[in-house]
């Protein structure tokens, strides 16, 4: 029998009167049984928090640094035991999950360090005109509210690492809504965070269903949205609460740009490799996976079988085997949709290469040609294992071909001329602009996010701390400056 994993209600462990199966989408094994809180419980998790947020953001910043900190050392003493839960639940290769804790002990660990520093304050000379002779304005940050954290199933410890710890970091309460399909990963986070000395109500971890989200999202007590997901449900988020403040983290087509000066054995197998191995991780299931590439006319020829020999010789399987590269998707649902994506690109007149077969929640990694620009796998987010290659000429063709999208999360542009890195950063409508590799490089304390519709705003410990707080000034006046 499968205990009932409890959930955390400010700050304390509680159970509701439901349950629901947490299934792993490899073997289809029950790997949990999660408890749902009632609409009382959650009442009683937001009442907590509101009431609790002048106290916390007041909080001396050693107490919450400190709680940062153990969180982080406790993922790293039960690394292991996490990546294997995650793997369970997720399907993600062990491999990756043990990258995935590695991340978060990162997040929770830069936390640490930014709660420190926050807040300094900056000193502003006011005197620079007459009326301002003797003021000094002084300006610090403070948090807009509670957070209301919603995370997604495709990294379900380090995402929810993302909500949390800039929030603790800042003294912004906070609830996380982890992903229904992988809540396990987020619930562990309540362990750790409850050995800490953080006040009560000053978190909550509650796995709500989705069709009860709608009133959490409207509560006015709740006046910052952080949301990792896709891009209809993210904006219809914003739709619904326009007065608030929201940061979402949307849907992405990733490109990697193949150019002309790329051109060595060398040049062509590393990026044929990362390639291959950027657009399979996670299953693809990332939002800055490569699903597409963009080669130059004089590389295409050369490239395009470095890259087949390259995916094929990933492994697939058991998620729990260290060798597996690739496992299955969350679920066969998704499997089916990639599938019905890449038939549908197939029979538009496109050229399978590779792949284009699912065996369950599987779905082999695949490599796709000749893809009419209007099939439905070249204009959506795929989050699967499959890639497009197309022929370019020329750099500002590529470049064209990248923001011929209505996404633009990141693009990486395999090049070693420092001019065309500076012309891909000044042209390219992404978030951000990788040199030298493919698109899925995120370091978890650089500013992370899209531009046109892959959301607004941005996380990275840092950025996500500003986005909860807002900027108030105090001039003192009758100093003698």
């Amino acid at each position: 029998m499968t205990s009932t994993t409890a959930f955390w209600l400010a700050g304390r462990q509680a159970t509701g009167e439901t349950t629901f199966d947490v299934t792993s989408p490899w073997d289809g094994r029950t790997v949990g049984t999660v408890s749902v809180p009632t609409d009382a419980q959650v009442e009683e998790a937001v009442s907590a928090a509101h009431a609790v947020r002048e106290d916390f953001a007041a909080t001396p910043a050693h107490v919450r640094a400190a709680a940062l900190d153990h969180v982080s050392r406790r993922l790293v003493e039960r690394t292991e035991e996490i990546a294997r839960l995650i793997s369970a639940e997720n399907g993600k290769p062990v491999k990756w999950a043990r990258g995935e804790v590695g991340r978060a002990v990162s997040v929770f660990r830069f936390a640490a360090e930014e709660a420190r520093r926050f807040n300094g304050g900056e000193a502003q000379r006011l005197d620079t005109d007459a009326g301002g002779q003797g003021r000094l304005a002084l300006t610090r940050r403070f948090p807009k509210g509670v957070v209301l954290g919603i995370a997604p199933f495709n990294f379900p410890l380090n995402l929810c690492a993302h909500k949390v710890a800039p929030a603790i970091a800042a003294g912004a309460p906070i609830i996380l809504k982890p992903a229904p399909a992988t809540p396990l990963s987020g619930l562990i986070l309540g362990e750790l965070l409850a050995e800490t000395e953080l006040p009560a109500g000053s978190w909550s971890i509650l796995p709500v269903p989705n069709d009860r989200m709608p009133a959490l999202v409207q509560d006015e007590r709740l006046p910052v949205i952080s949301f990792t997901g896709s891009e209809t449900v993210g904006y219809a988020i914003m739709d619904s609460v326009p007065r608030k403040h929201c940061t979402l983290e949307l849907g992405g087509n990733g490109a990697a740009v193949v150019l002309a000066d790329f051109a060595s054995d060398e040049d062509l197998d590393r990026a044929a490799q990362r390639i291959a191995t950027f657009s399979n991780y996670q299953g693809g299931q990332s939002c800055i996976s490569v699903q597409r590439v963009i080669a130059d006319a004089s590389v295409y020829d050369r490239l395009l079988p470095r890259i087949v020999a390259a995916v094929e010789a990933q492994v697939t399987g058991d998620p729990n085997d260290d060798a597996t590269d690739v496992g299955p998707l969350v679920s066969e649902a998704a499997a089916q949709r990639v599938e019905s994506w890449v038939d549908e690109a197939v029979a538009a007149g496109a050229t399978l290469l590779t792949g284009g077969k699912r065996d369950g929640a599987s779905y082999a990694p695949t490599v796709l040609t000749d893809v009419p620009a209007e099939a439905t796998i070249s204009c959506e987010e795929v989050f699967g294992p499959v890639l497009t290659v197309q022929k370019v000429d020329g750099e500002a063709a590529a470049f064209a071909a990248v923001n011929d999208s209505k996404y633009g999360l990141q693009a990486g542009v395999f090049t070693h001329d420092l001019q065309t890195a500076f012309r891909a950063h000044r042209a390219l409508e992404v978030g951000g602009v990788v040199i030298g590799d493919v698109p899925s490089y995120r370091a978890d304390q650089m500013p992370y996010g899209g531009a046109k519709q892959s959301g607004v705003g941005r996380e990275g410990v840092k950025f996500a701390m500003d986005d909860y707080t807002y900027e108030r000034v105090m001039v003192l006046t009758g100093l003698a400056l």
